[in-house]
């Protein structure tokens, strides 16, 4: 089934602005539509049963332990798979953080539709639990501690409507929002694993490793080369034949992580930023990050912060 070809009547999604929470177990005959998509992201994280989900042309099923995530302002369609008894799953509308779309990329299917799957057995107990913790944590009035996650069972023993949450306030949104952040980053992370590695030499790991632990350094082709005891030509030829990119290209996607963490996580000035990154020219970091990013720093941390 095309989602551009869904029936009506159209199902409402919560307003864009809000982070709203819930836990469903459907049985056949579940399904919701949205010819015109939705305002915000839907997360959706599978326990048990199957469901199926369209969004535009692209299409996915949906078993336990696999995380879909729908972008949003695209005709979308999902319901109890056929033929399966049930589905049950988690689900949380919000507006992504900037850089959970870099760690989806890779599961992407077409039209903002990502599948990551298979989560490893080992890490869905930690999902679970985040999504537990969302639901609780949307609920905190800001009074108080915040209200202890639930167990499984209790959540099943509570009417439909008690499974839901929107959280209203600043911190609860905010609590929420990094529990979410938490499962994003687990499971897009584990899903696929490590690539296969065994083939790369050794002093291209190294060199890898130079970078990464300071990438503001004023790392050349020459200094790194020299680090692991190759000439700048060979070195240069290697690390482009074993990892597919430039050290130099190498070098300006690390910093321009290191950068856009130091964005998300302190109030450091752009300037700031910029020259702890490794950038000496702040119109230069300015190009770039918007370059990689979609938008320059200042605007970057602005979306954020809203």
């Amino acid at each position: 089934m095309r989602a551009v070809q869904l029936p009506e009547p159209a199902v409402p999604s919560p307003p864009p602005g809000l982070v709203t929470v819930g836990r469903f177990d459907q049985r056949p005959g579940y399904s919701i539509s949205r010819p015109g998509g939705a305002d915000s992201w839907l997360f959706v994280w599978t326990t048990g049963g199957e469901g199926r989900l369209a969004q535009g042309a692209a299409e996915t099923g949906a078993g336990a332990g696999d995380l879909v995530v729908l972008g949003p302002d695209l005709p979308h369609h999902y319901a109890v798979a056929p033929g399966a008894r049930h589905w049950a799953f988690w689900w949380v509308h919000c507006q992504a953080r900037p850089t959970w779309t870099e760690w989806l990329r890779p599961y992407a299917l077409g039209d903002r539709l990502y599948a990551v799957t298979p989560v490893p057995d080992g890490v869905r107990g930690r999902l679970d639990s985040a999504f537990r913790r969302m639901l609780a944590d949307a609920r905190w009035t800001g009074a108080g501690a915040p209200p202890e996650e639930r167990a499984e069972e209790e959540l099943d023993g509570e009417p439909e409507d008690g499974r839901v949450a929107v959280a209203h306030g600043t911190a609860a949104r905010e609590l929420t929002l990094c529990s979410l952040e938490s499962a994003v980053l687990l499971a897009t992370a584990t899903a696929r694993g490590e690539p296969d590695r065994s083939g790369l030499d050794g002093r291209i790991r190294q060199a890898e490793a130079l970078i990464a632990a300071d990438p503001g350094a004023p790392h050349t082709v020459e200094s790194l080369a020299t680090g692991v005891s190759l000439s700048p030509s060979r070195f240069a030829h290697l690390f482009t034949q074993q990892l597919g990119l430039s050290p130099m290209r190498a070098l300006l996607a690390a910093r321009l992580l290191h950068a856009a963490r130091l964005l998300e996580a302190t109030d450091l000035p752009v300037e700031r930023v910029a020259a702890a990154s490794g950038f000496s020219s702040p119109f230069h970091f300015n190009r770039v990050f918007r370059q990689r990013y979609g938008a320059p720093p200042g605007a970057y941390r602005a979306g954020l912060r809203r």
